[in-house]
């Protein structure tokens, strides 16, 4: 038997991921050579057979005899399976197993999650983050601040490619603390700071006898949200701290780490080891998370680790920045840097007020994608704040009558969708396959269909779904959002699957996409180790595969 300790550290590593959980252990089936299946041969059960599904269930309708298979594995002794697939043009069902049933939801909640926004905001919505001029203009000397207002931009230009998308990797550096192989875009992101303190210099102003301040009164962080979204984010609120081995054992590592924002100091200890032994690196933050000490080991054949720490403050983060930015384009500012960001000094508003730089950022269906793609908790979060500010209101919680607003209009029956947060990582969130499917299938009659569509992981091709069934008859053919919640279970020294999700289209041919859902909910694994659950993941996807092969 294992040792609570064990437990409590894969749980965890398991805390913040629904989704990432879920990617790697897509990508790890895939890695581990699981071969591509070919395509089903549908077979009707023979009436010997026992019939796999409970009492209640309701008609799945002629399955895969590949599911069913999958369905009666003996991890799955004690679960319950929840699917349902139905064809867009007339609604008609055609596989349903328990789709009136609350289950877990996971990450795909964030398809509820993001389109409410995407309907309130409009996909083609712009962030516009201006600086005002507070003050007195004498010359090219302003006597007085300069005000950001932030306006709940997610990115700030630290992921906009030169063509105006936002570029993601398929496991995003949010999740970089939890699992190995988290990567950086090579954007900087500091891109939209400096952009501002550019145009700042280019209105003439260089020198500012007074502060810099952010407004972040657009909404008030909420607890209940996890991460909490802020009106200024850069760099997802993270300081990026990536290690590299040295040139040989016993030399110290290589660190590199952004975006270099005074006070923030980063140090490292770390040492390369002999190749093949373990990686091991502990991150401390003290200070108010402005001291970040790493410590502990890399292996010399080890590819660079990265890892992440909170910023503590991102309105004097932000602030900071700003200074220093400022400074870098030629314009002097006579406030320290670094300090609390002085909001009492912030005027009731900026009517009057001259603007002089405004950073505006790609639409938010590049956001959406974003979240979507490499399911992004802390943009998911985000989407609730937004929309009660489309209310007038600064409370983020004001956003989910928003969220129920549009449901209605959906058609989606949102008493069959229970939610506490964007992201699904509530221990209240609940969902039933039948509403998920109502709202993929509101979006197949809009104009939005295809956009919203591909906004989705593709099956083999990219997000989170890019490392499973590469090779596979339905590699491009499945558009679907992933979702995990795992614990532990510490008197079985195992792990419990609250609930693995997939949810999305599968491209039937010919222009059909039909909307679908599988879930289980109450799988377990044989031991504390994540190989279990990355098997469970490996169903689903599985499912989701042999729904889009099958006839019908």
């Amino acid at each position: 038997m294992g040792t609570p300790m064990r437990i409590a550290a894969v749980r965890r590593r398991l805390a913040a991921g629904c989704a990432a959980l879920l990617l790697v252990a897509l990508a790890s089936a895939t890695g581990t050579g699981a071969a591509p299946s070919p395509s089903p041969t549908p077979s009707t059960p023979t009436s010997s057979s026992p019939s796999p599904w409970p009492p209640g269930a309701g008609d799945p309708g002629l399955l895969d005899p590949r599911i069913t298979q999958i369905m009666q594995k003996p991890e799955y002794r004690h679960a319950q399976w929840g699917l349902l697939e139905t064809d867009p043009d007339d609604g008609r069902v055609l596989h349903g197993m328990f789709p009136g049933q609350f289950f877990i939801p996971g990450s795909t909640a964030k398809l509820f999650s993001v389109s409410g926004p995407w309907r309130t905001l409009g996909p083609d919505h712009r962030f516009v983050t201006p600086v005002y001029a507070v003050g007195e203009l004498n010359g090219a000397t302003l006597t007085g601040d300069l005000d950001l207002v932030a306006q709940g931009d997610l990115t700030m230009g630290g992921r906009t490619r030169p063509d105006g998308t936002v570029a993601y990797t398929d496991l995003d550096h949010t999740y970089a603390d939890d699992f190995p192989g988290a990567t950086l875009t090579p954007q900087n992101p500091l891109a939209g700071i400096d952009l501002l303190a550019r145009q700042v210099h280019d209105a003439g102003i260089t020198r500012v006898d007074g502060d810099v301040i952010v407004d972040s009164r657009l909404f008030a962080p909420d607890p209940v949200l996890d991460p909490v979204p802020t009106p200024l984010i850069i760099n997802d609120n993270l300081i990026d701290l990536l290690t590299t081995p040295g040139a040989r054992p016993g030399a110290d590592a290589r660190l590199d780490w952004r975006p270099k924002v005074a006070p923030y100091q980063v140090t490292s200890t770390v040492k390369t080891v002999e190749a093949g032994k373990p990686t091991d690196i502990t991150v401390t933050a003290t200070d108010g998370g402005t001291r970040i000490r790493l410590s502990g080991t890399i292996a010399a054949d080890a590819a660079p680790l990265l890892r992440v720490s909170p910023v503590a403050d991102p309105a004097a983060f932000g602030r900071t920045a700003l200074i220093e930015a400022l400074r870098r384009a030629g314009v002097q500012v006579t406030a320290d840097a670094t300090g609390p960001n002085p909001a009492a000094r912030l005027p009731r508003d900026y009517q009057g007020r001259p603007r002089v730089a405004a950073y505006t950022s790609p639409p938010y269906e590049q956001y959406a994608r974003l979240i979507l793609k490499v399911s992004h908790n802390l943009g998911a979060n985000l989407g609730i704040c937004l929309m009660a500010v489309t209310t007038g209101s600064h409370q983020c919680a004001d956003g989910f009558p928003v969220l129920a607003d549009f449901l209605d209009r959906a058609g989606v029956d949102r008493k069959q969708v229970q939610l506490m947060d964007g992201r699904g990582g509530n221990p209240a969130d609940r969902a039933t396959p039948r509403a998920v499917v109502q709202m993929l299938a509101y979006w197949q009659r809009t104009p939005d269909a295809q956009r919203f569509r591909e906004a989705l992981p593709v099956l083999g091709v990219d997000g989170l779904l890019a490392e499973n069934c590469r090779t596979c008859p339905a590699r491009g053919k499945v558009f679907a959002k992933t979702g995990a919640a795992v614990g532990g279970d510490s008197l079985n020294d195992r792990l419990a699957v609250g609930a693995i999700t997939i949810a999305g289209y599968l491209d039937k041919g010919g222009g059909r996409f039909d909307t679908f859902y599988a879930g289980v909910t109450g799988a377990s694994t044989p031991t504390a180790d994540v190989a279990g659950v990355e098997a469970i993941a490996n169903d689903l996807a599985l499912i989701a595969a042999y729904l889009q092969e099958s006839p019908g």
